[in-house]
């Protein structure tokens, strides 16, 4: 789902949207909007997300899976995805409304070498943060910026220092073993097209199969090899999609 596909389903819908949305080749921005995500759902997901997007709920509630794992998000919540992302919107409200912005894989990103905002430094595919009606007064202000750059750099770094904070906080009470599956899902999502076995895996994360095994057992009550499956499946219907729309 890059710029040129989102370009190619809004294109018809603009006069509809055009008060609310900003598309070009670097960057979409949305204000308030549903229509953009009504669109998706019509696209046959799941599919990747090839750039950075950044949003906040504003209204509403979507059920959406991000990287096999199924989220329910409300009004209030702080949404970030990471290129490589798998997205399966499944179910919108009729009242969803969303701020957000995607930085497309040509964005002229404007950080020097080594200063970009640790959140998005690609070791977290996707979060979904609460925040509170101060962080979404900041949000709406910071996408009313006049230039662009400021946007990203202002963005970038509050949704940052979110993401540090309520890190921290989860930290505390995340066990080893909801930090191991978390890691795995991670490694599955990104792996399963070429290694489809438990053991690639446990010797990525430094574990024997065996540990590895029971603790996604244990944490996820599903099976490691499950997990694999899941994302395997769901990667070759993003794939076959993909396959279809370029021949069509």
């Amino acid at each position: 789902m890059d710029a040129t596909r989102m370009r190619d389903i809004l294109t018809p819908h603009l006069s509809q949207i055009r008060e609310n949305v900003f598309l070009n080749n670097e960057l979409g921005i949305i204000r308030g909007d549903r229509t953009v995500f009504s669109l998706m759902i019509r696209q046959n997901p799941p599919f990747t997300i090839n750039d950075h997007r950044l949003g906040i709920i504003l209204n509403g509630e979507a059920e959406i899976n991000f990287n096999l794992r199924d989220r329910h998000l409300t009004s209030g919540t702080l949404v970030y995805i990471s290129p490589g992302t798998i997205i399966h919107p499944k179910r919108l409200s009729s009242d969803f409304r969303i701020y957000g912005i995607a930085l497309f894989s040509n964005f002229p990103m404007p950080f020097a070498q080594g200063q970009k905002p640790s959140a998005f430094n690609g070791q977290v595919r996707d979060f979904q943060l609460t925040a509170s009606k101060e962080d979404i007064a900041t949000v709406k202000n910071i996408m009313d910026s006049p230039t662009v750059t400021a946007l990203v750099i202002a963005l970038m770094h509050h949704y940052d220092h979110l993401f540090h904070q309520q890190a921290d906080q989860l930290a505390s009470r995340r066990s080893r073993e909801q930090t191991i599956f978390d890691r795995f899902l991670q490694l599955v999502t990104q792996h399963c097209a070429e290694h489809h076995q438990i053991g690639y895996y446990a010797e990525h994360m430094c574990l024997t199969e065996r540990y590895l095994s029971t603790v996604i057992r244990q944490t996820s009550g599903t099976t490691a090899k499950d997990w694999i499956d899941r994302a395997l499946i769901t990667r070759i219907k993003i794939e076959l999609h993909h396959t279809d729309k370029s021949s069509a």
